[in-house]
């Protein structure tokens, strides 16, 4: 099998997806916030089970099979990911949602621009998370550690799934802002297309060098928690809607959780 290609097929699922939330533009322009807030609640549970039971725990578990210290490969791995993201944030500009203050380097850039680029850089860590449990199974193939292919599989469904409502906070803010439905759709959509780009150096990555794998995968789960914790979760609770964020993201937890454990 080829695990690039598996990669490249889910991550197009995964920015599908992405495309569907942003399409729900044309049915309505100002949905509910407390609608808007509990999908970012679900993302992010989601992003936050995926990170522990798709890429931290198999990190473990490698690690002592490679002859590592069990907790190495995976702080270390975790702490890059979150500084990555962090660098990112530092080098790259863009603009929260519903934020007024852009950050990153001073540009003239346009808002929509920055508010593109801000979920764009977010989804560069989901599609590196993808191509590296693709990436893990081919490790498997050839070097007889375990991890499944329905693993890798579960993990790009629930990304897929909690894709919807990142592609739908893009499309909706910009629609609000006074750009059409189809610019507003174009540009949601357009958030995700890093995400097989990221997956295709997320399969090289493990592919090439077997002994970087723990650390690819906790890289990988650090990228993602940086992005829950410093985007996701302040977002859904920004409007006074907590207890319905908080429930979105125990839904969101309890599904990826689901997918895991009952096809990994």
């Amino acid at each position: 099998m080829n695990y690039y290609l598996q990669a490249l097929k889910w991550t197009f699922f995964t920015w599908g997806m992405t495309a569907a939330g942003a399409a729900v533009v044309f049915l309505h322009k100002n949905p509910p916030r407390k609608f808007l807030d509990s999908m970012l609640g679900f993302a992010g549970g989601i992003m936050t089970a995926a990170s522990y039971f798709s890429l931290l725990k198999p990190s473990i578990e490698i690690s002592e099979k490679l002859g590592f210290s069990t907790w190495l490969p995976p702080v270390i791995g975790f702490l890059v990911g979150g500084g990555f993201l962090k660098l990112l944030d530092t080098i790259i500009p863009h603009l929260h949602l519903y934020e007024n203050v852009p950050e990153g380097v001073r540009t003239r850039w346009k808002k929509t621009t920055l508010l593109v680029l801000a979920i764009t850089l977010h989804n560069i860590p989901e599609g590196l998370a993808v191509g590296v449990a693709f990436g893990s199974v081919g490790a498997e193939i050839s070097k007889g550690i375990s991890l499944s292919l329905s693993g890798a599989v579960a993990l790009a469904l629930g990304i897929g799934i909690q894709n919807f409502p990142e592609g739908l906070a893009v499309s909706m803010p910009l629609r609000r802002e006074g750009l059409s439905m189809l610019k507003s759709f174009w540009y949601g959509q357009l958030s995700g297309v890093v995400e097989p780009l990221a997956a295709m150096i997320g399969v090289a990555m493990v592919i090439r060098a077997l002994y970087f794998l723990p650390f690819a995968l906790a890289f990988a789960a650090g990228a993602m928690i940086y992005v829950v914790v410093e985007e996701v979760i302040p977002e859904s609770q920004s409007h006074g809607n907590s207890d319905i964020s908080t429930l979105g993201f125990l839904t969101g937890f309890a599904t990826m959780m689901f997918l895991d454990v009952a096809l990994g």
